[in-house]
Formats: C-alpha cells, sequence, structure tokens
C-alpha cells in the first residue's frame, strides 16, 4: 500500500482504520471486540453485585427479626442470595448433627462452620464468573495493540524505502495508522484493570459481610446445640 500524504481528514480514527495494513485492521478489530466484551461485563457485574449487597442487606435484617429460624428457612429459604445459601447451608447441617442423640459438640460446631464457609466460597466463585476475563484484557491488550503498532511501522518504513521519500508528510499518517493500534489497547486496557480492581474491592467486602453474618448464625446454632 503507497504511504499517503498527511491531512486533517487522514488523522480521524475512521480514515485511520481503513488506511491501516490488514493485520493492524485484524488487531484493531479484535481489541475493539476486547473492549465491548469488556464494557458488558462491568456494566453487568456492578449492576448485579449492587443489586446483591441491597437484597442482602434486607434479607440479613429480616431474617435477625425472625422470630423462628425454621420458619423464615422455610419461607425464604431458596433465595437466590448469598446469605440465604449460608442460612440453608448452616441449618441443613444443624439436622443432620442433632440426628445423633450423642452427638459431639466440638465436632458439629467444626461442621456448621465449614459447611457455612464452603457456601461463601461457592457463591464468590458464582459472583466473581468472568472477571477473570477483565484481568486478562487488562494485562494483554496493551501488547496486542503493541504489536499491531511495530507491524505498521514496520509496514510503513518499508513503503517509505520503496518510494524513496522521507518527508515527515508521507511518514505520518502510515505511523499514525500504527499508534492507534496502541490507542486503542489503552482504551480497552485501562477500563478493564480499573474495573478488575473495583470489582473484586466490592467482593472482598461482600465476603467480609458474609463472614460476619456466618459468624453470628454460628453462635446462634452453637448455643442451639448446646440446649439440644
Amino acid at each position: 500500500m503507497p504511504p499517503v500524504t498527511a491531512s486533517p481528514d487522514l488523522m480521524s480514527p475512521l480514515t485511520l482504520f481503513l488506511h491501516a495494513d490488514v493485520v493492524v485492521k485484524i488487531v484493531m478489530l479484535g481489541l475493539l471486540a476486547a473492549s465491548v466484551w469488556t464494557w458488558g461485563i462491568i456494566i453487568t457485574h456492578s449492576l448485579r453485585l449492587r443489586q446483591i449487597n441491597r437484597q442482602t442487606g434486607a434479607y440479613e435484617n429480616d431474617f435477625w427479626a425472625a422470630k423462628d429460624i425454621d420458619d423464615f428457612h422455610a419461607r425464604r429459604g431458596k433465595e437466590k442470595l448469598p446469605s440465604a445459601a449460608i442460612l440453608t447451608a448452616g441449618i441443613d447441617e444443624w439436622r443432620r448433627s442433632t440426628r445423633n442423640r450423642n452427638m459431639d459438640l466440638s465436632g458439629a460446631r467444626e461442621r456448621l462452620s465449614g459447611a457455612m464457609s464452603a457456601a461463601i466460597a461457592d457463591e464468590l466463585d458464582r459472583l466473581a464468573d468472568r472477571l477473570n476475563i477483565l484481568a486478562t484484557v487488562g494485562s494483554v491488550a496493551p501488547f496486542v495493540g503493541l504489536f499491531g503498532t511495530v507491524w505498521g511501522i514496520m509496514r510503513s518504513f518499508t513503503g517509505i524505502a520503496a518510494a524513496n521519500n522521507t518527508s515527515l508528510a508521507v511518514v505520518a499518517p502510515g505511523i499514525a495508522e500504527a499508534l492507534f493500534a496502541t490507542a486503542i489497547g489503552l482504551f480497552a486496557a485501562i477500563p478493564a484493570v480499573i474495573a478488575y480492581n473495583r470489582l473484586t474491592h466490592g467482593l472482598d467486602r461482600l465476603e467480609a459481610r458474609l463472614g460476619r453474618f456466618a459468624d453470628r448464625f454460628h453462635a446462634t446454632l452453637s448455643r442451639e446445640l448446646e440446649a439440644a
């Protein structure tokens, strides 16, 4: 592809893409697709995490206000919330442990703690689904864009050598097309990194909240075991 002279119109993103080498175009399209995918994950996970935090707070408040745990579990134990999963895990293990008249209280407490900890881990794994994609895009996209830039600059210099013309007006468009790939790579990577850190922090806070709920519920069930 022969070099083109620079003009304001030729510096527009669309024109830079259209004049780019086919390899650079593939890199740009791949990065744009990754950016769209990333924003889809960011929006869906942010909304879901916010909704779960709000619903979890209301659920826990209702639970601690309830007078009968078994009745509350029968009515709301199957809700699609992390707290409900912890509640179900704890009550199921408590019922299994209390079937044995000669139960070991220490062992029963350990099993209760393990069951609720496993429920927390399962819920967090489910909520963290696809967050690894954000980490991957954030770390890989700049290098993919850099590959497109290096390839484009190599092609640009090859065209310059063939034309025997080193004028800046001839060199600029080809280099701009190549650098545009790096810009798209950063455009995809920066939001991915920021969102990954923010969402991970949100999950850490949710994990701490669920851990506190499990600890309080574990204390309640321990008292029930002692009274049984």
